[in-house]
This record gives structure tokens, C-alpha cells and sequence, in this order.
């Protein structure tokens, strides 16, 4: 595993993602607090690309919870049949949308607690709701930060929660509201898992390249 890497390389780090791309933006398409929360519960095992193509039909006529329960889970099934697990996923998201239309007004809460009692809303999706929609430093991380993070040395961990506090702890708060897509991206465009392009990182000068040959 990596080691940590020092606050000096960390500050370098991410003015060079600030630099190259200074307000990033997740790649789920959405309308409000809702849509977000559907479309990130949907993401689970599934890429931002196939949710985008499902939700598009989806969120033209569904943006609440209450027209959620009115479409009805069969209905929902046929906009999000080619996401993977859509029967078990579908189940959640009319479940989710049954308890915040009777416990919280048709509004999303914006605690984590309260958003994981949703159904099939685990931590990272509470994190990507809080981080994208309230703008909080929520962590999410998920293969590719885990990958990003342990790889370069910016916030090493034996899992992902491990990686969501060392960044936390070490990445400057000034980068926290950020660091998040920046890592996301990162790894999903250039520290990809089988063939990162180290040739056009911007921080490879930095990187430790743990687990690179």
C-alpha cells in the first residue's frame, strides 16, 4: 500500500485539479434533490451513461416522490429494465419514495443517517446526494477513488471507509467540496484500473504509482 502522502504534495495535487478543471460536475443527469437521489440509487453496479439513458424518459415524467408511487413499480421497471438489478431496484426506489412522502413531506432529508434508513441508499449514495445537491464535503468513494486514492498515495486505505476518512483528514478543506469528482474523474478517464495513462496525468509527477508496473 502506499503511504501517505505529505500536505505540501496534497496542496499541489489539488490546485492542479482545481486548475484543470475548477468546478467539476457529477456526471448523473438530474432535475432536483429527488431525481438526484433515483438516479444515484439506480447508478449501484450500473454506469452513469446506462442510468442517464434510462432516467432521461423516466424524470420527463417523474420528478417527486408522490408521481413515483403514482407511476407504480411495474411501470418504473419498464423505464429502467436494461440497469442492472432493475426488479430489486425498482422495489427500492418505491419504497424510498412511499417513506419520504409520509415522513418527510415529499423532501429529501439532507443527514446522512436519515438518508441510509432509505432503502437501498447505502453511505456512498448519501454522500454523492449531500455532496452534489447541498454542496456538503461528503466523501463518496467508490472503485475508482478507492483505486485513485490508494494508487497515488492522496488517501490510502484498506477499504473505502478507511479511504473516506484519509481524505477527510488530509485533503486541504479548501478542496473538500471538490475532491470528490475530481477523483472520480481522474479515475475514470486517466487512472484507469487495467491501463492508467499516466503519459497525460497531471499529477504523475507526484503519484506513487502503488501496484502500476
Amino acid at each position: 500500500m502506499a503511504t501517505q502522502l505529505p500536505y505540501d504534495t496534497m496542496r499541489r495535487i489539488f490546485e492542479r485539479f482545481r486548475e484543470s478543471e475548477p468546478e467539476p460536475h457529477g456526471e448523473l443527469e438530474h432535475v432536483n434533490a429527488y431525481t438526484l437521489l433515483v438516479a444515484v440509487t439506480l447508478s449501484a453496479q450500473a454506469t452513469d451513461k446506462g442510468v442517464n439513458r434510462a432516467t432521461r424518459a423516466l424524470f420527463a415524467e417523474v420528478t417527486t416522490p408522490q408521481q413515483m408511487l403514482d407511476l407504480g413499480e411495474e411501470r418504473l421497471i419498464g423505464h429502467i429494465r436494461t440497469i442492472g438489478l432493475y426488479r430489486n431496484k425498482a422495489k427500492n426506489v418505491i419504497g424510498l419514495s412511499r417513506i419520504l412522502v409520509e415522513q418527510y413531506g415529499g423532501e429529501v432529508p439532507n443527514s446522512r443517517a436519515a438518508l441510509q434508513a432509505l432503502p437501498g441508499v447505502g453511505r456512498k449514495t448519501a454522500n454523492v446526494v449531500l455532496n452534489m445537491w447541498w454542496g456538503l464535503p461528503a466523501q463518496a468513494v467508490d472503485t475508482h477513488i478507492f483505486r485513485v486514492a490508494n494508487r497515488s498515495g492522496i488517501a490510502p486505505g484498506r477499504d473505502v471507509q478507511a479511504v473516506e476518512r484519509a481524505i477527510e483528514d488530509n485533503v486541504p478543506a479548501d478542496f473538500q467540496r471538490h475532491a470528490h469528482h475530481w477523483l472520480i474523474l481522474h479515475g475514470r478517464y486517466v487512472c484507469k484500473a487495467r491501463k492508467p495513462a499516466c503519459a497525460v496525468c497531471i499529477i504523475e509527477d507526484y503519484c506513487q504509482k502503488d501496484g502500476v508496473e
